[in-house]
C-alpha cells in the first residue's frame, strides 16, 4: 500500500546512493521523500518540512550526521523524529553516542540491501 502522507528525508552525500533509495521508496513504497546532500541542507529541511523518518548518514561534507542530529535533537521540533543512521562507520563509539542522541537504528551500508532498509523504513512508520 502506497502512502503519500509520509515523508522521508534522506540525508546523504553519496547521490548514488540517495537516488537509489529515493526511487525505491517514493516510485515503489510511495512514500514523500526529500533529499539532502550535507548536515545543513538536512537539518534545514527536517526543520521545515518536519519528516516523519530521516535516514542519516554520518560522513559529510559541511556538517557531518552527529552533528546535524545533536543540532535537530536541540529544536523543538526534532526531539521525536525517527531516524536511523546509513553509514559505513561500525565502531562501538559511534553506535553508543548515536544510541544517546536517539536513534531509531544503525545500518552499516555494506551489510543491507535496499529491500532490508524498505521493511526497516516500513515498521518504523508504523509504530
Amino acid at each position: 500500500m502506497k502512502n503519500y502522507s509520509k515523508k522521508i528525508l534522506i540525508v546523504e552525500d553519496e547521490m548514488s546512493l540517495s537516488e537509489a533509495l529515493k526511487r525505491k521508496l517514493s516510485l515503489v513504497d510511495g512514500y514523500n521523500i526529500f533529499v539532502a546532500k550535507d548536515g545543513e541542507d538536512g537539518l534545514s529541511l527536517a526543520l521545515r518540512e518536519k519528516p516523519d523518518l530521516i535516514l542519516l548518514d554520518i560522513i559529510m561534507p559541511k556538517m557531518d550526521g552527529m552533528t546535524m542530529l545533536a543540532k535537530l535533537r536541540k529544536e523543538k521540533g526534532g526531539k521525536k523524529i525517527p531516524v536511523i543512521i546509513l553509514t559505513n562507520l561500525s565502531d562501538a563509539e559511534n553506535v553508543e553516542e548515536a544510541q544517546k542522541r536517539g536513534v531509531n537504528d544503525f545500518l552499516i551500508k555494506s551489510d543491507w540491501k535496499i529491500e532490508d532498509l524498505a521493511k526497516k523504513v516500513k515498521e518504523k512508520l508504523s509504530q
